[in-house]
């Protein structure tokens, strides 16, 4: 055999050399390095709501290597920044550079720079799975109220506000009484939800001339045959309610732009104030002449008054407009008691946007604007998810568990996660003492607790901004109301 080291007869590396190490044990360190640049404390937590194979590098681009603001890091880390009380970037960058200080690695750059062009190069397609995924995640889960063993899907609408660049105002302007530069562009999203598990389905956006009924319409592919519909006056129209019908989906509303009929003008008296009508088509409308013309003149629809004796509402009656026609299965009292339910989408904009701070919004760009909104969404259902997982887990209501809570419980529990000390035991030990932390946040039920809509917090005595800032002119009192120009 020839003697691959001529200076030292002899000798052969072959059996000098450590013993070769295996495959297994080359891709063990492969993951060891990897899990060393992921800073993704999170994905112990929501990990089982976001299934990996949606935040795999790609084939090739910009996020196809492994670096520090690889699609997983930067994917959590504007996860992260969702659901930060601060919201800022600089928060976030400071947060990899503490874990980064943690795991014993080099400390990324405190500028924001590589950070948000990492963020902007996420996928938008790709984060609209994501957010489809947590959806199904949700309705997956059954056994949770249903009505009549129908899914019920609430819709309305809410509007957002987001820096005032040239490029947003483009999008979304601000309001025409408002005048240049003194003004915020605004934005209108009409979303749909699941009544059951509080999940969101769906959304479009729109501008301040968006109304709901056309954004609704752009997300009729949400609705399946045996759903109902339930939404305010707003969405009282005579073709979205056939073609609901038609789609075999039914509706219960309020009564908007028309009178009620009487009941020596109804078809059928089904019981007190329970009245079976008949709507006709109305002579003028905008939408296309086929489709208007294949609008049936008659539509066979079930009106209910409902009068409420509770303090704090606003209204002492209404009538609610159906198509469930069915009495004896139906009742008057139950649908009431339905539309009743109608105020948790209220709720579930409130967590959006006041609890987690959606309501103003801190992107420059639409496009950025949008993958705010979209991420704003996913961090929501995926915080249903963990809340679902909570009340099955330790058997209470679903629907008396706090989302602020829960958010605050997820905030404290995420630096604690992940951490290179802990083992497989103690991080499980954490995620059960997280879920008991937010199953013992029940939200007490007040029935008719009267909660006007009134501010009792005065603003501040500032000057209002009636010209843009290098034309303000400071007046000395503060008491004033308005400022003049320079």
């Amino acid at each position: 055999m020839q003697n691959p080291t001529p200076l030292f007869p002899g000798f052969h590396l072959q059996t000098l050399r450590r013993k070769p190490r295996s495959d297994g044990q080359k891709l063990a360190d492969k993951i060891n390095q990897l899990k060393q640049k992921s800073f993704s404390q999170l994905s112990e937590c929501l990990g089982q709501f976001i299934p990996n194979s949606y935040l795999q590098p790609t084939a090739s681009g910009s996020q196809s290597r492994q670096r520090l603001y690889s699609k997983k890091n930067t994917f959590w880390a504007f996860f992260s920044q969702i659901l930060d009380a601060d919201g800022g970037c600089q928060e976030v960058v400071r947060k990899l550079q503490a874990v980064a200080a943690l795991k014993k690695g080099k400390l990324p750059s405190s500028s924001t720079s590589a950070y948000c062009q990492a963020r902007n190069k996420l996928d938008l397609s790709s984060l609209r799975s994501i957010l489809e995924h947590t959806s199904e995640k949700l309705q997956s889960i059954t056994n949770v109220n249903s009505f009549y063993d129908r899914r019920v899907i609430v819709v309305d609408g809410t509007g957002v506000s987001m820096p005032d660049t040239i490029k947003n105002q483009a999008v979304w302007p601000q309001q025409k009484l408002q005048k240049p530069g003194c003004g915020f562009p605004q934005a209108s999203i009409c979303a749909c939800f699941c009544l059951q598990t509080g999940g969101l389905l769906s959304y479009e956006i729109g501008n301040k001339k968006s109304h709901e009924l056309p954004m609704l319409r752009k997300q009729s592919s949400t609705f399946k045959s045996g759903d109902i519909f339930l939404g305010d006056k707003g969405f009282c129209s005579f073709y979205d309610l056939h073609r609901f019908h038609e789609m075999r989906v039914d509706s219960v509303i309020t009564l908007a732009k028309r009178y009620p009929v009487t009941e020596s003008e109804c078809v059928k008296t089904l019981g007190k104030d329970d009245l079976l009508i008949h709507w006709k088509r109305p002579a003028k409308s905008g939408y296309s002449q086929d489709n208007w013309d294949d609008l049936p003149e008659m539509f066979l629809l079930r009106q209910i008054k409902v009068t409420i004796n509770q303090p704090g509402f606003r209204n002492s009656s209404f009538h609610i407009i159906t198509t469930l026609l069915d009495a004896e299965k139906y009742s008057a009292s139950k649908i009431a008691d339905l539309y009743f339910q109608r105020w948790n989408v209220e709720l579930y904009f409130r967590d959006i946007k006041t609890s987690m701070g959606m309501d103003i919004l801190r992107c420059k760009t639409p496009d950025m604007v949008r993958k705010e909104v979209l991420m704003h969404f996913i961090a929501y259902n995926c915080l249903r998810c963990l809340m679902m997982d909570a009340a099955k887990i330790h058997s209470v209501d679903k629907q008396r568990i706090s989302f602020k809570a829960s958010l605050q419980a997820l905030r404290q529990w995420e630096p604690h996660i992940n951490q290179t000390s802990l083992n497989n035991q103690d991080t499980r030990r954490l995620m059960a003492l997280l879920y008991e932390s937010i199953a013992k946040n029940i939200v007490i039920e007040r029935p008719g607790r009267s909660e006007p809509r009134a501010v009792k917090r005065r603003p501040k005595p500032f000057q209002l901004l009636t010209a843009p800032r290098h034309e303000m002119s400071v007046i000395p009192h503060r008491g004033k109301s308005h400022a003049k120009r320079s």
